[in-house]
């Protein structure tokens, strides 16, 4: 990422973060060119990406946005005001009638949450919520078993022997997520790994989504495969695409931006900085991911 000149850090208090709108409406606008080519929805996952100062913003080119929590459902609701897609893993009780007062779109991680909470969904007055499954293809290119939610004793989603098609009435589609950072070549694969297992429940869906993870603005993403694949599940099967990238709408869009406070010695040259890797960049402990400087 190159920084722009006509930006005086020096001016800024810090720590900080800032974003370049220009970068941002760069993204923005190739995630709107895959919508317009395919017909496909795409939305922003609010844990990749919860700025919402420039929601507006986003909202002028997405279609809405996921969340996975009661307060991210009102954040998207009351900041974007479009669609508003929720999953977890499992639903608390107390928050589930307001959950739904925000929701245009809920997924269920297992069929007993389904039938637990399928009543209150379907006679919520006013709308109609629709209603979807995460189903688990039992198959993940992932090399960092940490974000791999298709490993072995997995918590997230339902595989094919526990799928229960006989409890699908009132589904109205079907969710996948097993990527992170990847390319496109990783979601062509993973799609027919969902197709051939579930491929006879996705001809009864109105949705498909597949998740997110799609690293669709980076410099070197394949967006021909991804077009190709969006393309040919809804042609094939009548549905409705959804994508929920986080990270890809704002990637490369922004610094923190930090001061040395000092420079110490211990057989290298230590700096001694205003900000924190465990408040400000997390990801570097728990990965192997280093900022660029």
């Amino acid at each position: 990422m190159d920084i722009n000149i006509d930006i005086d850090f020096g001016k800024l208090p810090t720590p900080c973060y800032i974003v370049d709108e220009r970068l941002l409406i760069k993204n923005l606008e190739i995630l709107d060119s895959v919508q317009k080519r395919t017909g496909c929805k795409i939305l922003l996952a609010q844990k990749g990406f919860s700025m919402h100062a420039v929601y507006p913003l986003i909202g002028k080119y997405l279609k809405g946005v996921t969340s996975s929590s009661l307060f991210e459902a009102r954040l998207g609701y009351e900041k974007m005001g479009k669609e508003v897609h929720v999953y977890a893993p499992a639903y608390i009780e107390e928050e589930f009638d307001e959950l739904l007062k925000y929701t245009d779109h809920i997924v269920f991680n297992s069929f007993a949450q389904w039938e637990r909470f399928r009543s209150r969904v379907k006679s919520y007055p006013g709308k109609r919520i629709e209603c979807g499954i995460r189903i688990n293809p039992e198959y993940s290119e992932q090399e960092h078993a940490i974000y791999d939610p298709c490993s072995r004793h997995s918590r997230l989603g339902v595989t094919l022997k526990n799928f229960r098609p006989e409890q699908l009435d009132g589904i109205d589609g079907l969710h996948f997520h097993t990527m992170c950072e990847q390319n496109s070549d990783t979601l062509e694969r993973t799609a027919g790994a969902v197709e051939e297992k579930f491929g006879e429940f996705i001809k009864h869906m109105k949705w498909l989504n597949f998740g997110g993870g799609h690293h669709i603005t980076r410099q070197d993403y394949d967006i021909e495969t991804l077009v190709r694949t969006i393309s040919r599940f809804q042609d094939k099967y009548g549905v409705q695409v959804y994508l929920e990238p986080g990270e890809a709408v704002a990637l490369n869009t922004g610094y923190l931006v930090a001061e040395v406070l000092d420079i110490v010695e211990n057989e290298m040259n230590i700096a001694i900085l205003d900000t924190s890797a465990a408040c400000h960049m997390p990801d570097v402990l728990e990965m192997p991911y280093r900022p660029n400087i």
